[in-house]
């Protein structure tokens, strides 16, 4: 028998008891104690925010990168929108019970899918203390029990997000344990955690490459891989210009130290000449640093030359990588070497060009002259997510309620046998 941690299984094993409740708990309850949660967060931001003061202060000491900052602070903005996420939850339609693809077999048998719970989803993820109630609340609708391994840049925020979620649990009748959280900061945890293969039902990572490869590797559970997100736009030659530079500056600047931002952008070389110099006057105001391709250069001789790393890059800064193009195929060819099949965007008022590029680009999501910071579960109906898979089984793309459960046969007949019996 493996040998695990005694009080990580012992969390792991009540969040299993847990996530049983859950899945019977019926709608109305379910909703209930996600507004309540809302509310509870509310109630106790002040607590949350000095718990996160003291993980922001560690991690400025650290020299986290001001990527990772970013996504680590808490305000009344972000407490506001983790409130609002899991009331947008509860007026979700709930999957659970669903049934579908109800059919009549020839003898007489009918047969349907029902929707059912996951049960127990471990999230192990970094920095973000706002994935925390968002897993809680969309697992608890899914009817799963989440367990939760955050960051240690983040320990004191996520536990301060914990305490509160758990109060709200506790008054409205569903089991505390439902949102188990792993309390302590030691790496080797993370290594028993991914071992308990008889509590777990599935993995999800969200972090950093190394901590997913380090998953993916490690784990005895099912992972859905949530890597890097090298997202590209392509300015086709028949580009709107100005429209080009809208998504550009807000796929690029509105927020660079997400997944959704852009970090190469391909321009096809009928359109270059023109768009480059407007492209890089805006981009320089923005204070994006540019790195580009010879033919980029010829244009732009002011850049740093690109290298073979930077089209790889997630850089997660004002930095962007540019490469001009020869046709539509070579951009499909770069996304296809380079691309992490997150989001990539087409700038083009080509009919034909644009419905090639949807078929072509197997990303989990392409957009068609829409910003890549589109690719959002709470931006394309979702409510909150739990992620965005690029991972193709089963889930791909962001990840909201449905994507938390799957299907079980559901067969009901008056008598039928396969064989003839005789008694």
């Amino acid at each position: 028998m493996l040998q695990i941690n005694k009080e990580l299984l012992e969390i792991a094993q009540k969040c299993k008891q847990a996530s049983r409740q859950v899945a019977r708990l019926s709608t109305a309850v379910k909703n209930e104690a996600l507004k309540a949660m809302a509310a509870q967060l509310e109630k106790d931001r002040e607590q949350v925010f000095a718990a996160n003061a003291i993980d922001v202060k560690n991690g400025k000491e650290k020299n986290l990168s001001p990527a990772m900052i970013d996504r680590l602070i808490l305000n009344e903005q972000r407490i506001s929108a983790m409130a609002q996420a899991l009331r947008d939850v509860a007026s979700f339609n709930d999957p659970v019970g669903e049934m579908s693809d109800i059919r009549t077999r020839p003898n007489g048998i009918q047969v349907g899918m029902r929707r059912i719970p996951l049960g127990v989803v471990c999230i192990i993820y970094e920095s973000r203390p706002n994935v925390t109630s968002d897993a809680a609340g969309l697992c608890l609708k899914a009817g799963n029990a989440v367990l939760l391994r955050g960051g240690s840049e983040a320990f004191h925020s996520n536990k301060a997000i914990v305490d509160s979620l758990h109060k709200a649990l506790q008054a409205s009748g569903a089991p505390p344990e439902a949102i188990s959280f792993v309390p302590t900061t030691d790496r080797s945890v993370l290594t028993d955690l991914l071992k308990c293969d008889t509590c777990i039902d599935l993995v999800i990572p969200r972090g950093g490459e190394g901590l997913i490869r380090f998953v993916a590797e490690n784990s005895r559970i099912p992972v859905i891989k949530h890597y890097k997100g090298v997202c590209h736009l392509y300015v086709d030659k028949d580009a709107n210009e100005d429209m080009a530079i809208n998504l550009l500056v807000d796929g690029k600047t509105s927020r660079p130290g997400v997944c959704n931002a852009l970090e190469t952008m391909l321009v096809h070389q009928d359109a270059a000449e023109s768009f480059l110099p407007r492209a890089a006057a805006v981009l320089k105001k923005k204070g994006v640093e540019m790195r580009g391709c010879s033919a980029t250069r010829n244009i732009l001789p002011e850049i740093a030359q690109a290298s073979e790393e930077d089209y790889y890059a997630e850089y997660l800064a004002l930095i962007i990588a540019i490469r001009v193009v020869k046709n539509y195929e070579e951009a499909v060819a770069h996304i296809e070497k380079y691309g992490s099949e997150h989001t990539d965007v087409i700038v083009t008022d080509s009919l034909k060009t644009s419905q090639a590029f949807i078929r072509d680009v197997n990303s989990s999501v392409v957009a068609v002259n829409a910003s890549s910071r589109f690719s959002d579960g709470g931006e394309l109906g979702l409510g909150a997510e739990i992620g965005i898979s690029t991972t193709k089984l089963h889930a791909f793309g962001p990840m909201g309620l449905e994507a938390l459960t799957t299907r079980k046969f559901v067969v009901t007949g008056d008598g039928q046998t396969r064989h003839n019996i005789e008694w």
